[in-house]
């Protein structure tokens, strides 16, 4: 199938950002007393709001993060971004076929405008990417696994959510857009198959996107 909208999840999609935020989140919760490791961050947070840090950490321990938790995290992901950050290995080459096609494609991500702007300045991606082709979970308010956000991107695209494809990486992302009744496609870089349960289709390298978009067939 020829899909009329391929939607791109941002981290660990676009850009290889999944270790290093979620090291950097890990480590700063528990500097402020709520012990995380590693592995809690990417089973609770990965491809979810900020705001779902929050709203756990409350229902868990009846406890508020501190006021200035956002601003804190964001510093410092966004020093460790120009450091360190690079686009996921193939994705440009992706990007160029879908445009060589005439395909339109577009990021729907949880993350904030700020935050997605500053990776993909840092990655080299920012020339891929107009400013209308972007999406926040701040435009909506609720970030995944609600399909608010999918369902926005489509609509300001000008495409039936049954026309839309997903690339995503996380259990949150796959929920959402198959609740946006989209198709969706599962990158296996940081989750094995068997985690995300309702994709359409996994695959573990950008080269494999290609086909399963039905560019070139």
């Amino acid at each position: 199938m020829v899909y009329q909208l391929v939607i791109f999840d941002n981290d660990g999609v676009l850009v290889d950002s999944e270790p290093l935020s979620n090291t950097i989140l890990a480590a700063y919760l528990t500097e402020v007393g709520h012990p995380t490791t590693y592995e809690d961050s990417l089973r609770d947070y990965m491809g979810g709001a900020v705001h779902r840090v929050h709203d756990l950490v409350q229902e868990r321990t009846g406890q508020r993060l501190p006021a200035d938790f956002d601003q804190v995290l964001h510093e410092r992901l966004f020093a460790a971004f120009a450091r360190e950050l690079r686009p996921v290995p193939g994705v440009t080459d992706v990007l160029g076929e879908l445009s060589a096609h005439g395909v339109p494609y577009c990021v729907a991500s949880s993350s904030s405008h700020e935050r997605i702007r500053v990776g993909h300045r840092s990655a080299g991606l920012d020339e891929w990417f107009e400013e209308e082709w972007i999406f926040s979970a701040e435009d909506v308010g609720r970030g995944k696994p609600a399909p608010d956000l999918f369902l926005h991107a489509a609509d300001m695209m000008g495409v039936h959510p049954s026309g839309c494809v997903v690339v995503e990486d996380s259990p949150l992302g796959i929920e959402a857009a198959r609740a946006a009744g989209m198709d969706v496609l599962g990158f296996t870089s940081m989750m094995p198959a068997a985690k995300l349960t309702g994709a359409t289709a996994c695959f573990g390298e950008m080269k494999e996107l290609s086909a399963l978009l039905g560019l070139g067939v």
